[in-house]
């Protein structure tokens, strides 16, 4: 009897508790190296090197092959990472069933959002979700691309522009309506541009993310379009350098209209051709597909699908 107490496997002689093993090693495999997993696990290299070692023990197989400067699964390795990634949805699953449908959502939401977007539009409202979930913390990435979410650790995104990875939900809040706007002295004190044609002769900036060295302008009655091809003096990717630019007189640009409505209000920008306009972008929120969501999650995917329209227009 002695001999069969003494003989357990490391985990449990230490205390460590196996669903804890496996999220560990589930997260070494999807983040690519121990010190990557360590890192969105909020913990130490040696940590989860220990933790891996005591799941191998455990379970008697060898799951990495480890070298300086590579890292790579043994056959038991893949069986094993299925079957855990399988486990884990069905115990989280399960916890969520004991806990019921109202369960309080806690622990940590990373979230990443566009710079200018999450900066000053959505801020607010992350600050009434985060007052309504107490036990809920965010980190709030403001990135214009779209993450990495396994190797990341991202949970979900807003994303500008339509999404083409199948392997993701893609929930549709708005359309971004976009504005063509200049600075009043770039045009002339006291005048208006109206056919788009016009705009051609005139200095151009590029938002590259979502156009470069030509743009496709409709009008809203009669849906007839016009296509401008420049060489813009300024690209960039980012909307509060293309605003700024275009309030010192550096040229003409197509952005979301949000981002222009103040400076519009206050006569530092003019819209242009009215009557015309870029196609809307639509925005998105996406996270990877899975067989569970915890509760911070669906909560924070409610709360911007109530309230991103709104702030868009």
């Amino acid at each position: 009897m002695n001999d069969e107490i003494t003989s357990l496997p490391g985990p449990l002689s230490a205390g460590m508790d196996r669903i804890e093993l496996m999220q560990t090693f589930v997260r070494i495999v999807e983040a690519g190296s121990l010190s990557a997993a360590a890192a969105q696990l909020g913990t130490t290299q040696p940590t989860v090197s220990r933790r891996l070692q005591l799941l191998e023990r455990s379970l008697g197989v060898r799951l990495l092959q480890r070298s300086t400067h590579s890292m790579r699964l043994t056959e038991d390795g893949v069986r094993c990472f299925a079957g855990a990634k399988e486990l884990l949805a069905n115990w989280a699953a399960f916890e969520s069933g004991l806990k019921g449908v109202r369960e309080e959502p806690e622990g940590l939401l990373r979230v990443v959002v566009p710079h200018a977007f999450g900066q000053q539009m959505l801020v607010g409202p992350l600050a009434d979700f985060l007052n309504e979930h107490d036990k809920v913390a965010v980190e709030w990435l403001l990135h214009d691309r779209q993450p990495d979410f396994i190797a990341e650790g991202i949970d979900c995104a807003i994303h500008v522009g339509e999404v083409r990875d199948p392997n993701l939900v893609a929930i549709k809040l708005a359309e971004v309506p976009r504005t063509v706007v200049a600075a009043p002295a770039l045009i002339g004190a006291g005048l208006t541009v109206e056919a788009p044609e016009r705009l051609a002769e005139l200095p151009w900036l590029a938002m590259r993310t979502f156009y470069r060295n030509d743009i496709v302008l409709t009008h809203r009655q009669s849906g007839d379009t016009c296509h401008l091809r420049f060489q813009p003096r300024l690209s960039t990717d980012s909307l509060y350098a293309i605003r700024t630019a275009a309030v010192l007189g550096l040229g003409v640009c197509v952005g979301s209209s949000w981002l222009f409505t103040d400076e519009i209000e206050q006569g530092r920008l003019v819209h242009l051709v009215p009557g015309w306009y870029a196609k809307p972008l639509p925005m998105y929120l996406v996270y990877p597909y899975a067989s569970f969501y915890p509760a911070r999650l669906r909560r924070f995917v409610d709360a911007m699908r109530e309230v991103v329209p709104g702030l868009i227009g």
